[in-house]
């Protein structure tokens, strides 16, 4: 039964990398899992905006579980199509996240949590636009206006942990840095003030800036402050007057986006300006639930806190418990390799079948 399992939701998998779905491009990709689990008897709900749901969309005699699954990629590396193999899928979103969605595809289609012998009801919730700043994500609007799904008790984000349980994210601050100078002759540039130079100091100042740990409850949560891109010049013979920087800002549940924004421009500003284009909270840790404590005992593997930002802070902001399980590697998400296990993909399957069999 394994391995025809894990060679059904392989394929599912390799069905859904070849269908490109890149952020706001993903509407073919969501006809498809829509047309696919309605051939199986499911019923699923359009939600608009490329978001579905299926299976159960409110709370009824049984305690509610989410299921979430985003359904865009980032931009292709030249990884589409995908391929299969005896032991991995490979291809553009094979860890992030298609992997996840055809593990949600195939409980859907098995009727788990749908019949007699279930504890818990599933929903199935496809939505798009994660892989962009999280103002553009369709997921919070979504959470916000449906009130179905405001019932749900837990929320499982299957975002890629290496079917580890990681609790809370990172939240997220991204801002332009920029720096003044003045421009003038490369020939002569004593009288011109090379905005490089103060680029230059900025970035020396970040980058003497050690990662620092916070525990909440129980996990340790790195903050970290990147420079991730740089832009300056006019012509190979110009001191340039202006420079600027990109700066990530990644800081651990228990720190406010207000003095998440405050720190950074208490770093930043002595260097030059910064313009904030865009923050998302963190999210707190919460498996102290007994569905979230359910799910850690049938994984059996010490919990995790997840090193990035994730939907779960958009969950916690509509008052649902979420934790964060998938079995993509985190390592092998974006990258031009991306891949993912068969024998992953099985597990993740087993292990939210026996949640459904024996959460509540």
């Amino acid at each position: 039964m394994s391995d025809s399992l894990a060679a059904r939701i392989g394929a599912r998998t390799l069905e859904l990398i070849n269908i490109a779905s890149p952020s706001r491009e993903e509407k073919a990709l969501a006809d498809y899992v829509a047309a696919v689990l309605r051939a199986g008897g499911v019923e699923v709900a359009d939600l608009g905006d490329s978001c579905l749901i299926a299976g159960a969309r409110r709370r009824g005699q049984r305690p509610l579980v989410l299921l979430g699954g985003h359904l865009d990629t980032v931009p292709a590396q030249g990884n589409i199509p995908g391929a299969i193999d005896a032991n991995e899928v490979r291809g553009l979103g094979a860890a992030d996240m298609k992997g996840s969605l055809a593990v949600m595809i195939e409980l859907a289609l098995a009727g788990v949590s749908s019949g007699a012998g279930y504890s818990l009801d599933f929903g199935f919730l496809f939505f798009s636009r994660e892989e962009l700043p999280a103002t553009e994500s369709s997921l919070t609007p979504l959470l916000a206006s449906d009130a179905g799904l405001q019932t749900a008790e837990f929320a499982v984000m299957m975002e890629p942990t290496a079917n580890v349980i990681q609790a809370g994210c990172l939240g997220n601050c991204g801002a332009t840095w920029r720096f003044s100078g003045r421009s003038g002759h490369s020939a002569r540039p004593w009288l011109a003030d090379n905005a490089i130079d103060r680029l230059a100091e900025g970035i020396a100042a970040i980058a003497a800036i050690e990662p620092v740990e916070h525990e909440c409850d129980g996990l340790i949560f790195h903050e970290v402050i990147s420079v991730t891109s740089v832009s300056a010049g006019v012509a190979r013979n110009v001191i340039p007057g202006e420079a600027s920087a990109y700066l990530n800002y990644r800081f651990p549940p228990g720190i406010s986006l207000a003095d998440a924004e405050a720190r950074l421009r208490s770093i930043c500003e002595p260097f030059g300006t910064i313009e904030i284009e865009g923050s998302s909270p963190s999210g707190t840790v919460q498996i102290d639930t007994a569905l979230a404590a359910r799910l850690i005992e049938i994984v059996g593997e010490p919990v995790e806190p997840k090193q990035a930002w994730t939907p779960v802070a958009e969950f916690e902001a509509a008052s649902i418990a979420a934790v964060n399980f998938g079995p993509g590697a985190p390592s092998a998400a974006h990258a031009v390799d991306e891949s993912v296990a068969l024998e992953a993909l099985a597990y993740s399957y087993r292990a939210l079948e026996r949640l459904a069999s024996e959460g509540a």
